[in-house]
Order: C-alpha cells, then structure tokens, then sequence
C-alpha cells in the first residue's frame, strides 16, 4: 500500500519545489510502518520468550520395573554341547536358561503443578513401575513418589522430594479454548530430551472409545511417544490439555494428537492431591441418546439429554425418583446438551451432595432431588459380591454362551496371556448360528461402552440392557491380539 499511496501523491499538481521533500518524508513513513509492522509480526510468529518461562517446570520421566511371570527361555535346540553356534547364539540374545529376566525401562513426559514438587503425568507412563526417576529441566534426577492415580482418565499425580521452590505451571480453561487457536506441546518424544512444537487446537470433544470420560482436545502439534503426560499451553502460558495419545499407522506423528482437557484433569488431580484417589459422583442410571424421534414421541422441541434406559436398584438415581423413561435435562444446575454429557457432570458432582434434577416426563418438567453416591464405593461392593456369592462359571441362554472368570487353568488351556482382562468363554450352545464369529478361548472385554472386569459386572450390565428392552448386545472380542466388535442377539433359546 505504502508505494501506491506515493505514487498517487506524486501523481497531482504540486509545487515542483514540494515533491522531493513530500515523496521523502512520505517514503520514510512508509519505511518506517513496515518496519513496525513487520517487527510485530516476527514477535507474534515466535515462542521462544513464552517457552524459555514454561519449560523449566517440563519434566522427563523415566521408569524401569521388572516383567512379571517372564520365564527364563530354554533353546529350542534342546542340550548342546559348549562351544556349538547354537549356544553361541542363545548367549548373544540372553536367552539361555540360566539368565534372570532383564528390567524394562520406559521415558514419558511430565509437568510441575506447585513448588513443593507436584508433577501431573499419564497413568500409563508409570504403570507398573518398581522405580520411577523425575528428571528436571537442569538434568537433576529424583527420585518420585506415587501421590495417587486414576486409570479412568489416564492420570496421575507424583512428587519428589527438593529444598528449594520448583518452577511450576498453573491450569487454564480448556472449554473457553477455540478451535484454531496456537497451542503448544512440550515434552521428551523418543527419550531425546525437552522437545518444543507448535501447533493449532484441531477440534473439541472427541470421543475415540478410549474411556468413560472421552472428551479429548485434537491437536496437529507434533506428538509422538515419550511425550505421554506432557502439557498442551495455551498463548498465555497455561495447560489446557495432557497430551495422552495420539493417531498414527505408523508410529510417530501424522497430526492427529489428542490431550485430556483441563476441566477434566484439573478436578482429578485436586482429588488425587487431597484424598490419594477419585471420589466421583455416581447416580445409578443407564443412558442413552435422544433421537429426534424419541424427542417427537415425547413432546420435545429438540433432541437434547440423555435418556434414562435403565435404573440400578436402590442406587441414588432409584431413591431420588428417577424412572425408565425418563429424559434428563438438567443436572445439578447444568444444562445436559446429549448422552455424553451426563457422565462427566455427574462425576464432577461432589459425593453426599443434594442436587436437583430437571427430567422430562409425560409431556412436562419436573425437578427431582437426588443425594449423590460414590462411584467407587458401588464399584468395590460388585466386586466384593462376585468375590462372595458369584460362580467362576456362568451360562447365559439369551447369549448361547457360558463364560467364566480367568483361572491358571483356563489360560493354560487357551494359551491366555499372563495379564488377560475380562471374562472368557469356555463354552458355545449347538444351536448358536456362529454369524457372530465367536468361539471357546475367547475373551469378553466390553459390553456396549463399557468395560467388563468380571462376570458379576458382565452380569449387571446384561440386566440393564434387558431392563431397556434391547433386541441385541454389543460385545468386545479379543482374539489373541485382535480385537472386534460383535454383536450377539438378546432371544431366549
């Protein structure tokens, strides 16, 4: 613009005396909005000041454990005398009989909350480990305590042990967050150290079937392994995310990364911090979504909420008034936009908490009040009964199958993996018409969205997909290492 304006000056009758000294002075002023302008875009382009403050109270983490129920390996060779290349090679490789199972080490990333040494990390990053290594941004290693974890999103907390104030970062607001804002991530990809890359917020809300509480941030900043538990900064210098995972066929960064949002982290590590565990909310209710022509059926003007599918028996939700049928709407104060709301507001509610709720029934609102209870207490009261009063083994008709608790024998027998989760089948009805492709070794590990740890939990939740009237149900099959979804009818046989 700055050339053109000259020129358009230059271009009228004026003083010829007066032309050289406006071109000049208009030139220098143009020179000099160039120079501003091309200053604040330099500074705007770069990061560097925002992330010499942050990356002090980045941490790598390392972690080694021991692997459970290895098995020192014979050769396949049978005995061989010294000296053969066979022996040679099985020396080499460390697999002779003789030799004790090496340690397993592991690197992610990690992020300091408060002075005193707080770090928020991935439960994944220190699963398991028999020694867990924080090492600052001036290479300083030390050794971390577990504080408390939650495997539901993916968290924990640790703390390690310094005389003086570490630097630490605080929490933003992931919800006020944009799509096509800059974020950053910093981290220790691939064990090389702290590793800075930028980016844009790619999307809310994904839900990728990786928990209960799916509602990653999207990111296309560069992450990839050993940046698990790693901060996700905002412009202003604050975490809005955890960087937990990220998409890739190949293994390292094709721009789909996905972090655990602040307003999800920032509660379960202040329960972690205070309690050494979560203390969610928990109301009893199976939900599913409202379809526009649920919510034409029911008299809704939109489809919103989350519909009551089932109630578990003398749960809050039972006590409190909920029924089958029923469409929340609001929930402690807080809109209920779809089914996936629900889960995370109700966690989020403080346990022993009135609250009131706004349901939709027989045409017209109504408030219900609901005392919430504990998610964990509900959780360990199912598996102290399927400890005390449920079979190892049980035969589901509607299903044509039996399955059964995962005992030594059953993994001897189908060559199960020493860490297997979730129920087995152990048996096929004849007149199952094996359209569903399942088998006898099989392992059940999902029922609908939800995980299945034993037969008592597969049980309740085969109850409340009967209570909704289900034709069918939605398992998770793992074959060996290949897993799929199948469907299996709900009719008696």
């Amino acid at each position: 613009m700055g050339p053109l304006w000259i020129m358009k000056i230059n271009a009228r009758n004026i003083n010829a005396g007066w032309r050289p000294v406006i071109a000049g002075l208009l030139a220098a002023i143009w020179l000099l909005g160039a120079t501003s302008i091309g200053a604040a875009h330099s500074a705007s382009n770069s990061f560097a000041d925002l992330v010499e403050n942050l990356a002090p109270a980045v941490v790598n983490i390392a972690t080694s454990f021991s692997p459970k129920g290895q098995k020192n390996q014979e050769s396949p060779f049978g005995d061989l005398p010294p000296g053969t290349p066979h022996d040679e090679f099985y020396k080499f490789f460390n697999r002779q009989g003789n030799n004790p199972p090496q340690p397993i080490t592991s690197l992610g990333s990690g992020f300091i909350i408060h002075p005193d040494g707080l770090i928020v990390t991935n439960n994944h990053v220190i699963a398991d480990a028999d020694e867990i290594t924080v090492v600052l941004h001036d290479n300083s290693r030390h050794k971390a305590e577990i504080i408390g974890r939650d495997p539901k999103t993916d968290l924990a907390l640790l703390k390690i042990n310094k005389s003086e104030p570490l630097p630490f970062v605080e929490f933003g607001d992931s919800d006020s967050a944009r799509v096509g804002d800059w974020v950053i991530a910093i981290g220790n990809p691939f064990g090389l150290g702290n590793s800075v890359t930028a980016g844009i917020l790619s999307a809310q809300g994904r839900d990728i079937n990786a928990g209960p509480y799916d509602n990653f941030l999207q990111t296309d900043a560069p992450i990839n392994r050993g940046n698990s538990g790693g901060p996700m900064f905002d412009m202003n210098g604050t975490v809005i995310g955890v960087n937990t995972l990220i998409y890739s066929p190949s293994g390292g960064s094709v721009g789909i990364g996905f972090a655990t949002p602040s307003a999800i982290v920032g509660p379960v590590i202040e329960q972690l911090r205070q309690f050494g565990q979560t203390r969610r909310g928990w109301l009893g209710v199976r939900i599913q979504s409202v379809s526009p022509e649920i919510a034409e059926s029911q008299g809704l003007e939109a489809a919103q909420g989350a519909l009551v599918a089932a109630v578990v028996e003398d749960s809050p939700a039972s006590e409190g008034g909920l029924l089958q049928g029923d469409i929340i709407l609001h929930f402690n104060s807080q809109e209920v936009p779809n089914r996936r709301a629900l889960p995370r507001i109700v966690a989020d509610t403080a346990v022993g908490s009135s609250v009131p709720v706004v349901i939709w029934r027989n045409g017209k609102h109504i408030t219900l009040e609901v005392t919430i209870g504990r998610l964990e207490e509900y959780e360990l009261s199912n598996a102290e009964a399927a400890r005390a009063g449920v079979p190892l083994e049980m035969s589901f008709a509607s299903l044509g199958i039996t399955l059964s608790h995962i005992t030594a024998e059953l993994s001897e027998k189908y060559g199960l993996a020493a860490d297997a989760k979730g129920i087995v089948v152990t048996a096929v009805s004849s007149e199952f018409n094996g359209d569903a492709d399942i088998l006898p070794g099989d392992l059940i590990v999902g029922l609908g969205s939800n995980h299945i740890n034993d037969l008592s939990d597969f049980r309740l939740r085969l109850d409340l997909h009967r209570q909704a009237k289900s034709e069918n149900v939605i398992l998770f099959r793992l074959r060996g290492d290949k897993g799929e979804f199948i469907t299996l009818d709900l009719k008696q046989r």
